[in-house]
């Protein structure tokens, strides 16, 4: 394949954190590779890399990710306007520093921290991340909640 082909697309790594953040350009993890949470909705992160083709640097980009539950069905959440499906957007835009070699992904860390969201326990969920409106099967980050532990009676 042309190094430069169009066809290449994005590449994308995500991982489940306590906490992430980026400096100097590098991703910083804490509690990163987990898929089971709670019961109690905990503070979360998602972290990733996504690697930019060559041909899609100096361009804007917008990237979404949905919260879904088991069956396929958006996970929501109530607020002021009503319930609403709970996701993260946001954008990116990555350049060709100057003496890298044509044709090479340019990488651009993630780090997008969450408050608690309350979830039902003992449930399974996905995250599912998309660039442009593409979506991959391997841009999901699946979990579970913890089941409620019973109290015993004495």
């Amino acid at each position: 394949m042309d190094i430069q082909s169009p066809d290449r697309g994005m590449k994308v790594t995500l991982m489940l954190a306590d906490a992430a953040q980026v400096a100097d350009g590098k991703l910083g993890v804490l509690g990163g590779g987990w898929c089971l949470i709670g019961p109690a909705p905990t503070p979360f992160a998602i972290a990733g890399i996504i690697e930019v083709p060559w041909d899609q640097t100096n361009r804007n980009h917008s990237f979404r990710l949905d919260l879904i539950d088991l069956d396929g069905n958006p996970v929501t959440a109530s607020g002021p306007g009503g319930d609403a499906p709970i996701m993260i957007e946001g954008e990116f835009e990555v350049g060709r520093p100057p003496g890298v070699r044509a044709g090479a992904y340019q990488p651009i860390p993630l780090a997008l921290n969450s408050g608690p969201i309350p979830l039902a326990p003992g449930s399974h969920f996905e995250w599912r991340f998309s660039i442009d409106g593409e979506a991959r099967e391997d841009w999901r980050l699946a979990f579970s909640t913890r089941q409620e532990v019973q109290a015993q009676a004495a």
